[in-house]
């Protein structure tokens, strides 16, 4: 799903909901929640972390990589989740 708008680069919003079973269509503005505007990696690393029932140790071992690494993820992710929430 896009994020940004692709002539200005800002962010876009939810604007038409549709029911594929019913057809009922509903119409306004809506912000994305928060965790829909993180990218598929980000996404990823959110589920993983769920999923690891927060443990970075077993998620560095799963993915392959080190532990400060995932940290730094985390770190990343945590910083630009709050700067999202402003």
């Amino acid at each position: 799903m896009p994020l940004c708008c692709p002539g200005c680069n800002y962010t876009l919003k939810v604007g038409r909901l549709f029911c594929d079973r019913c057809q009922t269509e509903v119409n306004g503005v809506f912000n994305m929640p928060l965790l829909v505007r993180l990218d598929d990696k980000e996404q990823d690393f959110v589920i993983d972390f769920v999923k690891s029932s927060g443990s970075l140790k077993d998620m560095a071992k799963n993915m392959g990589i080190s532990y400060p690494t995932v940290r730094n993820f985390l770190d990343d992710l945590i910083d630009k989740l709050n700067k999202m929430d402003l």
